[in-house]
């Protein structure tokens, strides 16, 4: 029995009858030999951090563009917090650690630079539109790896396309809305719990909002603090998700409207905050500039793959693969004067 074989046998001995099992994967597109020692879940999890796209998440923004400070989250950080929301709900509930944690370090694959002003701008510039959860699906299967994708598991790539709600139900009434696992409907709810939390405590740390703003009977529900709001959180996916006997990822009425509560106030005081609309309006520019730029000589960026698809949907790509700081530089260098070479 090699390495992996036992700790496929391993997880139908400890792990919860509801669990999606690695040796129960629905498989790949392009069918792989299996590996000696690590399991399909756990090849898709390393994929995933090796890949380019998830390095870039680290100069990409979360809330605040350019911050000064060392401590505000960016994409990268964000997506570390998911994935350590989820494994902790993941353990407690006894289902597939690697799995959860795959599907949320791949979940933000697709995000635009610039934050949610960056995704809001590349949806009005693109004629079929944009939405990042749809392009996080799509770097795995045909962007990553010169075109080739990572060829993960129906599982994890179920996860990340349906891992976003928006301004929806955190947890869906609707199946046909979230993901087929257990596991990824943990990442769904761990994704709101982290944005949440670090986002508030973000806009604290840049005085874009006082304690004081926060509704108090919403300090009252989930405390005054960072940890504690998460502690009680996660408590209640758990909890509430053994009422249901993991028929489902549940939260309680009481928490889900308070959390649905909160990141309406984080919309109206700190995505897209007033005094913040011009800077908004900067990044704006940058996108529709360097996509009118690239749309008219592709040779300067654009990739040939993948094959078929338009050069408006490749320029897309190539725009939402950015970082902040490479959309920065791009746009200084073919829109900025240079001082002419002396003769």
């Amino acid at each position: 029995m090699s390495i992996r074989e036992r700790i496929e046998a391993f997880e139908k001995e400890t792990l919860h009858e509801k669990a999606c099992l690695s040796s129960a994967s629905r498989g790949r597109e392009r069918s792989e030999k299996f590996h000696s020692i690590r399991t399909a879940f756990q090849r898709d999890r390393d994929r995933i951090i090796h890949c380019k796209s998830f390095r870039r998440l680290k100069h990409k923004t979360q809330v605040f563009m350019a911050p000064f400070g060392d401590h505000y989250r960016t994409r990268l950080t964000h997506t570390l917090e998911v994935s350590q929301i989820a494994r902790t709900i993941a353990k407690a509930l006894e289902l597939n650690e690697d799995l959860t944690e795959a599907i949320a370090l791949g979940h933000d694959l697709g995000h635009t630079p610039f934050g949610h002003a960056g995704e809001n701008t590349l949806d009005s510039l693109l004629s079929t539109g944009f939405t990042h959860y749809k392009q996080s699906l799509r770097v795995v299967e045909q962007l990553e790896y010169e075109g080739k994708g990572l060829n993960l598991t129906y599982e994890v790539r179920d996860g990340i396309f349906k891992h976003s709600k928006g301004k929806g139900a955190i947890l869906s009434a609707n199946k046909e809305d979230m993901p087929a696992t257990l596991e990824g409907q943990i990442v769904r709810a761990s994704d709101v719990i982290a944005y949440v939390n670090h986002d508030i405590d973000d806009a604290l740390r840049a005085g874009v909002i006082k304690a004081t703003d926060i509704p108090e009977h919403l300090v009252d529900l989930f405390g005054k603090w960072h940890a504690f709001r998460i502690d009680k959180m996660v408590k209640d996916v758990v909890e509430s998700s053994l009422k249901v006997g993991l028929d489902r990822i549940a939260m309680s009425e009481e928490v889900a409207e308070g959390v649905a509560e909160l990141r309406e106030f984080l919309y109206e005081k700190v995505y897209f905050n007033p005094a913040a609309s011009a800077e908004l309006r900067k990044t704006e520019k940058i996108m529709a500039d360097l996509f009118a730029h690239l749309m008219e000589n592709p040779a300067d960026l654009i990739k040939p793959y993948p094959d078929g698809d338009s050069l408006e949907r490749r320029v897309g790509d190539a725009i939402a693969g950015m970082t902040d700081l490479y959309a920065l530089r791009l746009y200084e260098m073919f829109f900025f004067p240079r001082s002419w070479p002396v003769l």
